[in-house]
């Protein structure tokens, strides 16, 4: 049986792993101890270091692609600077956006790293284990998903801080309360007041979306409670097509109003209508929820309720507060305040 001989190329020495440079490789560079890298790279306010040997030590790290060990850094510290943010498991539209990278900025700039979670997997409970494996030092849950058990398995694994963001409080986290139905409420008021009787209220048929129309709904429902006003459910795809369909059978609906959730739905709505021919406001006035600058541009111009956000900067605070001192009592602030904004369209 012949043999064939195969010649292995031999590697060039240029593609042999590289050595991962050191803090001690930092310090030889910038000729400072190791004591002062670990200062100056860790934002230490311990001891007091000059401002060019600060420069020195960043520049040498930068010059030898050097970052600091995040394992190395928690054991140090005693707990990790991460904090973990789920991902919501529904739709986010701008406004949520632009909150969550203030967020996310204010907290970089407390020095803390934060790591955003997928929402596929586990649920409830499990997911607060899955978390817990990550050891966050904080975690802010969006929603509803979190219950108290889930909390207590955040805190045993280290979580200083665990803050909810949400319509109802959890026990043992702290809350930031947001009141959906009052945004209802103001919605279905301003049409009541501008002469309007038989409202329609838009649900969105994304899953995730209930833990806010539902209230919404009641807002509505609550505005005009006790009055001649009628008020009819609306279940709309966040789609052309069954925004055409619902506009189709409008006139059979005999709505003169139409609180439609949010901007982008009363938007796709209000579109959807006056291709069927119907006007805006004459035949069916029309308000949103969370004044973005598009419904500003639309003619008419969408009215809307305007939300008020907490800033990034407070709760970044609150969380700052939360790990510095985890047996203080949970906090719990109402943060979602709701104006309506008056425009062409209603």
């Amino acid at each position: 049986m012949p043999y064939v001989m195969v010649q292995i190329p031999k590697t060039p020495a240029s593609s042999a792993p590289r050595s991962v440079p050191t803090s001690a490789d930092v310090a030889r560079l910038a000729g400072v101890s190791r004591a002062t890298v670990s200062y100056v790279l860790n934002n230490s306010s311990a001891v007091r270091i000059s401002e060019p040997t600060r420069r020195r030590v960043h520049e040498a790290a930068r010059e030898l692609g050097y970052v600091p060990h995040a394992a190395a850094r928690s054991l140090r510290a005693g707990h990790s600077r991460t904090v973990l943010m789920p991902a919501p498991g529904f739709p986010v539209g701008p406004l949520y956006s632009r909150f969550i990278g203030e967020l996310q900025w204010a907290l970089g700039r407390l020095d803390y790293t934060v790591v955003q979670y997928g929402t596929a997997g586990p649920q409830g409970d499990d997911a607060a284990r899955a978390w817990a494996e990550l050891r966050p030092v904080a975690v802010l849950v969006p929603g509803s998903g979190l219950g108290p058990q889930g909390v207590e398995i955040l805190k045993r694994s280290g979580a200083r801080a665990v803050v909810t963001l949400g319509p109802e409080p959890v026990d043992g986290a702290h809350a930031l309360l947001m009141d959906h139905e009052a945004v209802g409420h103001r919605a279905g008021r301003h049409l009541y007041d501008r002469g309007r009787r038989r409202i329609g209220v838009v649900l969105p048929a994304e899953p995730g979306l209930e833990v806010f129309s539902a209230p919404r709904l009641e807002g509505v429902r609550r505005a005009v409670r006790g009055t001649d006003a009628t008020v009819t459910e609306l279940h709309l795809a966040y789609e052309e097509h069954s925004a055409a369909r619902l506009a189709a059978r409008w006139r059979s609906l005999g709505l003169d109003a139409v609180f439609a959730y949010n901007d982008e739905y009363a938007m796709l709505l209000m579109r959807a209508l006056q291709d069927e021919g119907v006007a805006v406001p004459a035949e069916t006035a029309v308000i949103g929820a969370d004044d973005l600058m598009l419904g500003r541009l639309l003619r008419p111009r969408l009215s809307t309720v305007h939300l008020e956000l907490p800033s990034g900067r407070e709760l970044a605070a609150l969380v700052d507060r939360a790990v510095h001192d985890p047996g203080a009592r949970p906090e719990r602030h109402e943060v979602l305040g709701a104006t309506v904004v008056h425009r062409e369209s209603s």
